[in-house]
């Protein structure tokens, strides 16, 4: 297995939380290698791994899988929670820590998240307040953890329905990227990642953004050349800002384009029945015809960008055709009061006016009801 590595640094909310190491590592992933046989066999502290039942059954974790009995190896421990957003639960954080406290687990060891998003940010939200706070490493499996969540220490659940309201911010020492676990997803958490990609592209890099406008093909058909320069450019995108803008006071809150929109629609539509990543490319095109109504862009800049959105089979429709009953737009927008990034009772949105030009501000509801109506 080849790596090489990307620093991120941060001011330390907590002892040990000041930097995030990542490396990127070639080739079909294998943590039992990794882990067991390589430079991070020679780890002393004992180590916590939480991941799902969805990657504990992949072939090329079988190898690490099997290490353990009854979730013991050695020193270390293996956690298997259940699978999707359904889990995001504080029940699921409190059975990591239950499960951690169990096996006498101490502060100065370590959790291990081995997923997506989801296992990321639980993973992290229970090495956050266990015993006042424990490292945290992660092996994010999915695009999406690969291109965002991951990086940034933004941790939590989800909580009665509403996307994670509860949570800390507190980043991972280490970070261990296998690219070809990308290929290994079902197509729709693949296309999820993809709209956390293209979030990124419009807010930062007008080439990345080139590349979904113009390599649909290759990028659909998950080339691995393409998915890595992919990846590096969000990964360095995302890690200047939050070195910038740790608790996001100010331009990391661009990271939320498309979300406020997104968040809502996951709500009014039950959490995980549609991916985060559908629901935010979305919430982009909301957000972008928000901007057309207010003349911030030119029609052509719209049309552009729903182009792109309809290359990767992505909802553009103000009434998302999945959605049942009535008054949307009033369901929405009710849940859009309630968003964590609001700073008064009103909406607080980011608009796009072209690639790289954002805009924060706080749109009255009359014309954010305007963008929700068939």
């Amino acid at each position: 297995m080849s790596q090489n590595s990307f620093k991120i640094s941060y001011p330390a909310l907590h002892a040990g939380t000041n930097k995030s190491l990542i490396k990127f590592i070639s080739g079909t992933p294998d943590l039992a290698a990794l882990f067991f046989e390589g430079e991070e066999a020679q780890e002393t502290r004992r180590r916590f791994f939480v991941t799902d039942a969805t990657v504990a059954s992949l072939e090329c974790m079988q190898s690490f899988i099997s290490k353990f009995d009854d979730g013991v190896c050695g020193k270390d421990c293996l956690l298997i929670l259940g699978s999707g957003e359904p889990y995001k639960t504080i029940e699921s954080v409190l059975n990591i820590v239950r499960a951690a406290f169990d096996a006498n687990f101490t502060r100065k060891d370590i959790f291990i998240g081995i997923g997506g998003g989801v296992i990321c940010d639980l993973t992290a939200f229970a090495a956050s307040i266990y015993k006042r706070g424990t490292s945290v490493q992660f092996v994010p499996t999915t695009l999406l953890a690969m291109v965002d969540a991951s990086i940034g220490g933004k941790t939590g659940c989800d909580f009665e329905n509403y996307k994670n309201i509860i949570g800390t911010f507190f980043p991972a020492t280490k970070l261990f990227y296998f690219p070809e676990f990308v290929q290994y997803l079902p197509e729709n958490q693949y296309n999820s990642g993809l709209a956390e990609a293209f979030k990124t592209a419009l807010l930062f890099d007008k080439e990345l953004y080139d590349m979904f406008k113009n390599d649909a093909d290759k990028i659909n058909s998950r080339d691995s050349k393409t998915l890595e320069k992919i990846i590096h450019k969000c990964v360095k995108a995302k890690g200047s800002i939050v070195e910038q803008d740790f608790t996001e006071q100010g331009i990391r809150a661009y990271l939320n384009l498309g979300h406020t929109f997104g968040h809502a629609l996951e709500t009014v539509a039950g959490l995980g029945s549609i991916t985060h990543g559908a629901a935010v490319a979305w919430g982009i095109g909301r957000a972008v015809e928000l901007a057309y109504k207010k003349e911030y862009c030119m029609q052509a800049f719209r049309d552009e960008v729903f182009g792109i959105l309809k290359a990767y089979k992505w909802y553009t429709e103000s009434v998302p055709s999945f959605v049942k009953g009535g008054g949307f737009s009033e369901r929405l927008i009710t849940i859009m009061r309630t968003d964590k990034k609001n700073l008064s009772e009103k909406i607080r949105l980011i608009i796009c006016k072209a690639v790289t030009e954002i805009q924060i501000e706080e749109v009255d509801e009359k014309l954010i009801a305007s963008v929700l109506k068939a």
